[in-house]
């Protein structure tokens, strides 16, 4: 038990003297009670958890192997600061090579990042002062938000609409807001809707980042789990070095999500700050694992590989779905199906009704052991994620099936 007076040093920014006082449940905790409570309750069916935003398999032999080879070097025990220069080498080599960006100097434009989540968290040190503010996509991923309010820094939430293909509006930003806003937050391909960005929207993005003196920082976490056509990259967009930098990772595209490596490039000033907050932060990643990580970058096949099973799957997904009265749209990336949640379900002349996304997949967990997560940021969604456990083609398939004749049942209203 600790002592009275520990309750009144907390900072404001995590609550101050009510830190740890709230009874207010997190989403991901409600569904992890909801899927204990539901296999308790049904122990005989099998929980198809569909919520997981994670690979569900390991890495490639080849970076496996790599690992315990340079795991096994003296050379790679000490720190590892910034980084190596092999790692970073291989990220521009990438870069040219999945995206055909050429003009990324190894040296000044990349530095690497222990995941894409740590330098998020890092990068609001750099820039924001007490009332500045962040622009932000909702529904996304709040990490760099939620540290630039702790400087002090404001959110602005600029909400991702299906009529605008999931894109933001930057034209409805305010002109206050604006004037005050020094980092936009982009996500694309995205998560949670699985929208892509169009080579178009960056050339906007990048005019409007010009014109109001911001920054971007595109979180490019699935940019190369791409479906059909080529991956996109900002740097595509002439001139967008100026004014950007990219979030690459290896968790997603290379099935090493707990292996904690990526990288940030771009803009030389900006890697560069936040490479000098990093030297402050952080001793680096542990460089057999950065040399691991360049193996993978030199072999981008291996995403082409992962990115055609998630493919198969949303296929067989969509469809299941869409057998049953959804109106499931498979998206050109990533590995989220992001679908309108039904107002009700009607089984033997009985309706449930769902005034929310949360409403439907708790009710989906509990009744049918599907798990799914609720977004109801801009309208009531779930996210179905296509990294469930199974192995091969013909496992997959009957998932699928399974999924399907669980709702068949039901009749769905939307």
């Amino acid at each position: 038990m600790s002592d009275p007076y520990i309750q009144e040093l907390f900072a404001e920014r995590i609550g101050g003297n009510q830190y740890g006082k709230s009874t207010a449940i997190y989403k991901f905790e409600k569904i992890k009670r909801a899927k204990k409570a539901a296999k308790k309750a049904k122990p005989d069916v099998d929980l198809i958890d569909m919520g997981v935003g994670e690979p569900d398999e390991m890495a490639f032999p080849i970076v496996v192997e790599t690992l315990q080879s340079e795991a096994a070097k003296p050379e790679n025990r000490g720190y590892a600061d910034n980084g190596g220069d092999e790692f970073k080498q291989a990220a521009a080599q990438y870069m040219t090579d999945v995206f055909g960006v050429k003009d990324i100097d190894w040296e000044t434009d990349v530095v690497h990042s222990i995941g894409s989540k740590t330098a998020l968290s890092m990068i609001p040190a750099c820039f924001i002062n007490p009332g500045d503010y962040v622009l932000m996509t909702v529904p996304g991923y709040p990490v760099l938000g939620t540290h630039a309010k702790y400087y002090g820094g404001q959110v602005y939430n600029m909400p991702l609409k299906e009529e605008n293909d999931f894109l933001p509006d930057l034209d409805a930003v305010p002109a206050d807001v604006v004037t005050k806003a020094k980092i936009m937050v982009l996500n694309y391909p995205n998560n949670p809707t699985g929208a892509s960005a169009t080579l178009e929207f960056f050339e906007k993005a990048v005019a409007f980042a010009k014109a109001n003196n911001l920054i971007i920082l595109q979180d490019a976490a699935y940019a190369s789990l791409i479906f059909e056509g080529t991956p996109t990259s900002i740097f595509q967009v002439p001139g967008a070095k100026e004014v950007a930098i990219e979030l690459h990772s290896l968790s997603k595209s290379y099935n090493m999500t707990g292996w904690r490596i990526g990288f940030v490039v771009g803009n030389p000033l900006i890697v560069q700050a936040y490479a000098d907050m990093k030297d402050n932060s952080d001793s680096g990643q542990f460089l057999a694992i950065q040399k691991a990580g360049a193996v993978a970058l030199a072999n981008p096949q291996i995403t082409e590989e992962i990115a055609a099973k998630y493919s198969r799957r949303m296929d067989l997904l969509v469809d299941a779905l869409n057998s049953n009265g959804f109106s499931a749209k498979k998206p050109k990336g990533s590995f989220f199906l992001y679908v309108a949640a039904p107002k009700s379900a009607t089984v033997n002349g009985e309706t449930t009704e769902f005034k929310t996304g949360e409403d439907f997949s708790q009710w989906l967990i509990t009744n049918e052991l599907i798990s799914t997560v609720p977004w109801d940021d801009c309208g009531s969604f779930v996210r179905f994620s296509v990294t469930f456990a199974a192995k091969g083609v013909e496992k997959e398939k009957e998932i699928a099936a399974e999924i399907a004749q669980r709702l068949k049942k039901y009749e769905f209203s939307f």
